[in-house]
């Protein structure tokens, strides 16, 4: 029966340590991020670039794909 309260004592142990580290872990990070956005001013974040849309080839994909069809039917 001591093996058992030993092994009891150990399980208490490790999760209370799991338990620990994840609310100082939640803790910390709650904190860095309310000081990063405290100085989130200093250096303005860039605006999203616009991808470049694709110039469109004149009815260039459709022949590609009919073609393609094309090759795929006739093996």
């Amino acid at each position: 029966m001591a093996i058992i309260g030993q092994g009891l004592v150990l399980m208490v142990a490790g999760m209370g340590i799991v338990y620990l580290f994840l609310t100082v872990l939640i803790i910390v990070a709650k904190y860095s991020s309310a000081f990063v956005a405290r100085f989130d001013s200093i250096i303005p974040q860039e605006a999203p670039k616009k991808a470049a849309k694709p110039a469109a080839a004149a009815g260039g994909d459709d022949a590609n794909i009919a073609l393609a069809i094309a090759v795929a039917l006739n093996g």
